[in-house]
């Protein structure tokens, strides 16, 4: 990526103070998501990621994951594949539950929508404790898929989550498009 195309991705992304809660800074997408040309890098960017990677299908993590992996899939010509919240999808599904700062969290995927024959990417808008990440390759690992690397638009370095997701990218790449 261009530091042209970084600088126009990040001049988009709008800081929100205090939200959810008091003392977090909050990165909002959707003024890139509002912005045709942006959104525009963003997706071929990602796209251009897969097929250097040799994707068959795109994984896109709940919620705003979903946004930016559908798009890239059609770009790249490979399918799509929601992960969601437990309890979300319909008929068989996988699940992975996973350990978040406060709790524990799970996440699903159709167990008919990846195989043997599939290299998967994993995209999402941020990384930051690296939880949902890596819950995703374990979930995908099981489903019996290989994991073709993780694509971020942008990750929180000061969170930590490349380090917590090191091990489970197992040599995949992680792209992380900006880091802040």
């Amino acid at each position: 990526m261009t530091g042209a195309a970084r600088e126009l991705l990040l001049s988009r992304i709008r800081d929100v103070p205090d939200y959810p809660k008091p003392g977090v800074m909050f990165k909002d997408i959707t003024p890139l998501l509002a912005d045709p040309a942006a959104f525009m890098v963003l997706t071929e960017t990602l796209a251009e990621l897969c097929v250097r990677q040799g994707a068959t299908k795109v994984v896109g993590l709940e919620a705003r994951g979903f946004i930016l992996a559908a798009p890239v899939a059609v770009k790249a010509g490979v399918g799509f594949i929601p992960v969601r919240k437990a309890g979300k999808l319909p008929g068989a599904t996988l699940s992975q539950a996973y350990e978040l700062e406060y709790g524990t969290a799970e996440i699903e995927v159709h167990a008919e929508d990846l195989g043997a024959d599939d290299r998967v990417m994993v995209i999402d808008d941020v990384l930051a404790t690296g939880g949902t990440a890596e819950a995703s390759l374990e979930l995908i690992r099981r489903a019996g898929a290989q994991v073709a690397g993780v694509a971020i638009l942008m990750e929180l370095a000061f969170l930590g989550g490349r380090a917590r997701l090191e091990p489970a990218l197992r040599g995949a790449p992680l792209d992380s498009l900006i880091t802040v």
